[in-house]
Order: C-alpha cells, then sequence, then structure tokens
C-alpha cells in the first residue's frame, strides 16, 4: 500500500500542495525495459533492425530521430541484449589508437549516444577495429548519417555502408498508448476525455507522457481529486510554469 499524502496535512493549503508537486517532478531514471517500449509504425522498423542482431550487414547501424522519438530506449534494449557500453560521442574526444584499441577489446558491442558530435578520427578507427573483431556499433543521433558534416571520405563511405534508419516522433496513437500503459502501471483511472486532451495539450514525448502522469498521479492523490480534464488542465499548466521558472 503507498503512502498517501493529502492536502489536509499540509498547513499552507493548496499552495503547498503545488510546491510539493513542483518538488517531486524530479522522477528516476527509466528503466528502458523491453517490455516498457510501445511499438507503433514509427518505430516498427527499427525495433525490428535491433531484434535482427547479430544478422546485420554491417559493422554499424544507425538510429536517427527527433528527442522523445525512443531512439534512446532502442539503444538500451540493444545494450541489455548485447551487454554493449554505453558511450556518448565526448567520450571519443581525445581517444588515440591505442585507446580505441582496448576499447574494441574490450566491449564487442558500443552504443554512441549523438553520433553526429563524435571526432571523425576517432569514429572512423573505431568502425575500422570493431569491424576487425566482428563487433558491432550502433550509432544514435538527431539526423542520419547522410546528414552529418562529414569531412573524412573514408568514414563517410563506411557510415554510406551502414542501415540508416529513422525513428519517427509519436503520432497521437502511440502517444496515447504510452499515457494508457503508464496509467495502468501505477493502477489508476482517468476519466472520459483526459487522453485525448493531453495527447492534443503536451509536448510529444515519451519522456514527458511519464512525467505528466507521475504529476497527474501526486497531484490527485494530495488533493484528492479525481484525474479528469480539469486537473490534466491544472497539472500541465504547473508543468509549463515549472519548466518556465528553470
Amino acid at each position: 500500500m503507498r503512502a498517501r499524502c493529502t492536502a489536509a496535512r499540509m498547513p499552507a493549503g493548496r499552495a503547498a500542495v503545488v510546491d510539493q508537486l513542483a518538488f517531486d517532478l524530479a522522477l528516476p531514471p527509466p528503466t528502458y525495459r523491453r517490455e516498457d517500449f510501445v511499438v507503433s509504425e514509427g518505430n516498427r522498423e527499427a525495433l525490428a533492425w535491433i531484434d535482427r542482431w547479430p544478422d546485420w550487414p554491417a559493422p554499424a547501424l544507425a538510429l536517427s530521430g527527433p528527442s522523445g522519438s525512443g531512439k534512446t530506449h532502442l539503444g538500451r534494449i540493444w545494450a541489455a541484449r548485447t551487454g554493449a557500453q554505453l558511450m556518448e560521442a565526448a567520450d571519443l574526444e581525445g581517444k588515440s589508437v591505442a585507446d580505441l584499441t582496448t576499447l574494441a577489446a574490450r566491449a564487442p558491442a558500443i552504443v554512441i549516444e549523438h553520433a553526429e558530435r563524435a571526432s571523425e578520427r576517432s569514429l572512423f578507427h573505431l568502425y575500422n577495429l570493431m569491424r576487425e573483431r566482428h563487433g558491432h556499433l550502433l550509432l544514435i543521433s538527431d539526423t542520419a548519417p547522410a546528414r552529418w558534416a562529414t569531412f573524412l571520405p573514408d568514414l563517410a563511405s563506411r557510415l554510406r555502408a551502414a542501415p540508416a534508419i529513422a525513428v519517427a516522433p509519436p503520432d497521437d496513437e502511440l502517444l496515447g498508448s504510452i499515457i494508457l500503459k503508464q496509467l495502468a502501471d501505477r493502477q489508476l483511472h482517468a476519466g472520459a476525455g483526459v487522453v485525448h486532451y493531453l495527447v492534443s495539450h503536451m509536448e510529444r514525448s515519451a519522456e514527458e507522457a511519464r512525467r505528466v502522469v507521475a504529476a497527474l498521479d501526486r497531484r490527485a492523490l494530495a488533493e484528492r481529486r479525481e484525474i479528469d480534464r480539469r486537473l490534466a488542465a491544472d497539472v500541465l499548466a504547473e508543468l509549463s510554469n515549472t519548466a518556465t521558472k528553470k
């Protein structure tokens, strides 16, 4: 049984509830579990490629898409399956060939986030080292490699050989499904029209859906309110105000 915090226990009344809501908005890191990934038309192909590993036609696979599209979640699913090392592009900065050789020997699978920002020489050498060792790279970026400003011709040719899969931003159906799953996971019931209202008014990302449902849960408990469209509007306004103050 979860402890329930109510407005009656807060001496400052509703203002204290709102302050507590803002305080509680820092969520624990997402788990990125496979069972939490909601499949849709916009990410189905990317997930199929993740599942197809190690039967890839090249040592690398490139996933691209806007923020909130789920590409990081896909990367973590692949990492959990392969034991891949998780890296940011900045982690390759200043790495010598010896450093990269050690990395490739230690990690037969590597995920590189924001790959379009990686040092070209480091990425080129790492690609070659992984190919020699029959390892694999998952390159995650906002845009496809064909749109990167790549100046090393040899790196550009290797990137062209790698499958490049786009992940679409969540459409209404996917965003609604994510919200419904978040509600179900918390054993919450939303009134008629709430999900449609949220989909129409919130930032379009899986992480924001998680954040909104958590805020709805906390505020409904604190104020002893049903999760209806009015509460949804109050929570979205509060989240917007909190973000503006940062």
